[in-house]
């Protein structure tokens, strides 16, 4: 029992101390930045935006981000679940938002987040009573597609990050990925439980001066643009709201909904903490909070950031203090471009060979929470591997959904919301619904526990029992076992 166990303290509520703090913070920084720069760069090429234009979206969704993570961890009455969890720009409307911005621009955009979080906020509620609904057997699904369904993203980085530049792919990139690898798994292995905790942050410092030495990246490019730039409120333009938008957006916040929801549960169980209801319903809480708000410095909606679960399962740090840190420095960021130009000098390689193993931690702890779930004399193997297969679907073929309609293509084309949404109607048919069920034994059923045919039984005599492997009877006479013939 460790010593906040026995004080009855909880493991996310430790306070590990500034310097620890300042370090665990910036490796959370480090590993969720090209995700969460990744939305706005998207949106404003898409919309046409200048370049400088790009560069404020950019800054609005670090500073957002940055206050969304400060709620998140050290929380309102009301608001934020307390755990260590980052906040960021969530991806999973990019492809709802660029169809808005065609018709209505950025404002149409800023109007539909508004409009539908609040709508999620107003819901939230129903989405926190259904904690019951989310056992082991569902929670472990979902963590190991999270680390899934992140490793193209890993692949992606170690590739180099940007599909257009023409060293793309090259094996320069992966193998600058590889030796970054390397060495976390070399920092994993000291002695040191410092030094193992910030293999990630270490790795990715000298990964870069590696990359810097071979010239791989640049800082040149640093000290040009301005040192401090406050975001602007409403600088794309007052929010416009369309019905059609927003119709559009409230199927996103569903959707983001169920993936905070499953972000919640699943630190909370690489935490080992409890997650009641009302712990969700703050978080899921805090999440349409910062939505609401995020657009008026001109971002977009909220989500928990999946890859640094991940984080958090590697390297064991749970406390929730951390990650505000790490809040703290995306504020700083959105203030001071000259931050966010130091870390967007941290080639993506880099960023992939330490992704490697953060996203395979995390399917690792899903894999795990797995293992103890019980397989004899029900349905859960079935819903394992259908949740875990439907998951991958949109991982192994991207463009599986293309041809359905848009609301059908928003919701399943993560593979996160795919698994976690069928683990959970799986489970509610066939462990909570039991009308209909058989009687019988289904073929995987059958398969998950051990049997002895009554005949055999019949053959034993009071006192015989087993021994090292060999049956013997009541006068501890050895009866020899014949092999069963083959027919």
């Amino acid at each position: 029992m460790t010593e906040e166990r026995a004080t009855g303290q909880n493991p996310e509520d430790e306070r590990l101390g500034v310097c620890a703090n300042l370090a665990y913070g910036l490796q959370h920084v480090l590993t969720m930045y090209g995700g969460i720069v990744a939305v706005p760069l998207i949106l404003g090429q898409a919309a046409g935006l200048s370049s400088n234009d790009v560069g404020l979206l950019v800054t609005a969704s670090l500073f957002t981000g940055g206050l969304a993570t400060i709620l998140q961890t050290i929380g309102l009455p009301f608001f934020g679940s307390r755990l260590p969890l980052v906040q960021g720009v969530s991806f999973s409307g990019v492809a709802t938002m660029i169809a808005i911005s065609g018709n209505g621009g950025i404002p149409a955009i800023l109007g539909a987040v508004i409009a539908a979080s609040t709508i999620g906020l107003l819901i939230t509620p129903v989405f926190s009573r259904v904690t019951r609904f989310f056992p082991p057997l569902v929670t472990g699904i979902v963590i190991t597609t999270i680390g899934l369904t992140l490793m193209p993203v890993a692949a992606f980085w170690a590739m180099g990050g940007n599909k257009t530049s023409p060293d793309f792919g090259r094996p320069a990139n992966i193998q600058l990925a590889a030796v970054t690898l390397v060495i976390v798994l070399l920092l994993s292995k000291l002695g040191s439980a410092s030094i193992s905790r910030l293999s990630i942050l270490l790795a990715i410092i000298i990964g870069t001066g590696v990359a810097y030495a071979v010239g791989m990246t640049d800082f040149s490019q640093v000290m040009n643009g301005p040192f401090l730039a406050p975001p602007t409120v409403f600088h794309f333009g007052y929010p416009t709201f369309e019905v059609a938008a927003i119709i559009s957006m409230f199927i996103v916040i569903m959707v983001t909904l169920v993936e905070t929801s499953a972000d919640i549960l699943a630190v909370g169980e690489i935490v080992e903490t409890k997650v009641d209801s009302r712990r969700l319903g703050d978080g899921l809480r805090a999440d349409m909070l910062s939505s609401i708000l995020a657009p008026i410095f001109g971002s977009f909606t909220q989500s928990a950031f999946a890859q640094n679960v991940g984080l958090v399962a590697v390297t064991g740090v749970k406390s929730r203090y951390v990650v505000a840190t790490g809040g703290t420095f995306l504020v700083a960021l959105g203030l001071l471009p000259v931050m966010g130009r130091i870390v967007a000098a941290v080639p993506s390689s880099v960023l992939g060979g330490a992704g490697i193993v953060l996203f395979g931690t995390v399917a690792a702890s899903g894999i795990r929470a797995l293992s103890k779930v019980d397989y004899e004399n029900n349905m859960n193997l079935v819903i394992v591997a259908t949740s875990i297969g439907f998951g991958m679907i949109p991982i192994a073929s991207p463009s599986f959904y293309e041809h359905f309609p848009a609301w059908v293509a928003t919701i399943f084309h993560s593979g996160i919301s795919s698994a976690a949404l069928m683990a959970i109607v799986l489970n509610l048919l066939f462990n909570h619904l039991k009308l209909g069920n058989s009687d019988q034994q289904s073929v995987f059923v059958a398969g998950t526990e051990r049997t002895i045919r009554h005949q055999d039984i019949a053959r034993l005599l009071d006192g015989d029992r087993f021994l090292n492997g060999k049956l013997y009877d009541a006068k501890g006479t050895e009866i020899p076992v014949v092999a069963a013939k083959v027919h």
